[in-house]
């Protein structure tokens, strides 16, 4: 099924995928902790471009595989379904489309643009409730956090799909079920006390200040010299990237990143 949503496959993704696994297939890598295995296909992708938008498109939703360039999102969300294909030892393409269906979408069902998982916190919470990870920030520390979320629904005319009226009003219930959900965070002043409790391949959910939105950027956690730091698709250096300065510090250098969520795979 997963094949015949896809909006565009081209043939590099494909020959991704399969380099990717193949480079990376080994009973050693197999035997890490999935985290471990999502930080190794972070780094393979180190130096793709970045590049915004690129599963956003008119007309009827459709699964968009673009595995060439990548924003924040389908970094960390591909680097999720790969990781956990590295470690079940699967390798077909159509496992990895099955897969990548069941991460980005409501209950792991592509119905109608507003199954997708377009909020942060949204995504992961749902896929807690699949199984695939944990949402550990309240055990690790994090306080209480209530947001309003309407950013998408407010800021429409960004998104092509939000110009039908009911798409729209779809959207609008969505915002309004996760603005009923309390979220955790741990606040950016706090991080340092914290962050031994971090994981190398948690997901990292940067919560922002900007009216409507829970997080603004994501990325994977990398512990380098016993300090986190942020394997991430960069929209300021235009490529993925392991951020030279510390999490700690690039909380600090955006008054509007007020802290962190984080997601521990299973």
């Amino acid at each position: 099924m997963a094949g015949d949503t896809c909006l565009t496959v081209k043939p590099e993704d494909r020959r991704i995928v399969r380099e990717l696994l193949q480079c990376l297939r080994s009973p050693e890598n197999t035997a890490r902790p999935v985290g471990e295995l999502a930080v190794m296909v972070g780094r393979f992708f180190l130096g793709s471009p970045y590049a915004s938008g690129t599963i956003e498109r008119q007309g009827a939703e459709k699964l968009v595989v673009n595995l060439r360039q990548f924003d924040c999102f389908t970094f960390v969300e591909n680097a999720v379904v790969l990781a956990r294909l590295l470690k079940n030892g699967e390798e077909d393409f159509s496992r990895y489309t099955a897969a990548l269906t069941r991460t980005r979408y409501r209950g792991g069902r592509l119905n109608g643009y507003a199954s997708r998982l377009h909020y942060f916190s949204d995504w992961l919470r749902d896929n807690q409730r699949k199984g695939i990870l944990k949402d550990v920030t309240r055990e690790i520390g994090g306080s209480p956090r209530h947001r309003a979320i309407n950013f998408m629904t407010a800021n429409s005319a960004r998104y092509p799909a939000l110009k039908s009226p009911g798409v729209c009003r779809e959207m609008l219930a969505v915002e309004k079920r996760c603005s009923r959900h309390r979220l955790f965070h741990i606040p950016k002043r706090e991080l340092n006390d914290l962050a031994d409790r971090i994981l190398d391949g948690d997901l990292i959910g940067i919560t922002t200040g900007k009216e409507g939105l829970d997080v603004s950027h994501a990325g994977l956690a990398i512990r380098i010299r016993g300090k986190v730091h942020l394997l991430h698709a960069s929209q300021v250096e235009k490529q993925v990237v392991l951020s030279r300065e510390t999490l700690y510090r690039y909380l600090a250098a955006d008054t509007s990143r007020a802290g962190i969520m984080i997601g521990r795979l299973r």
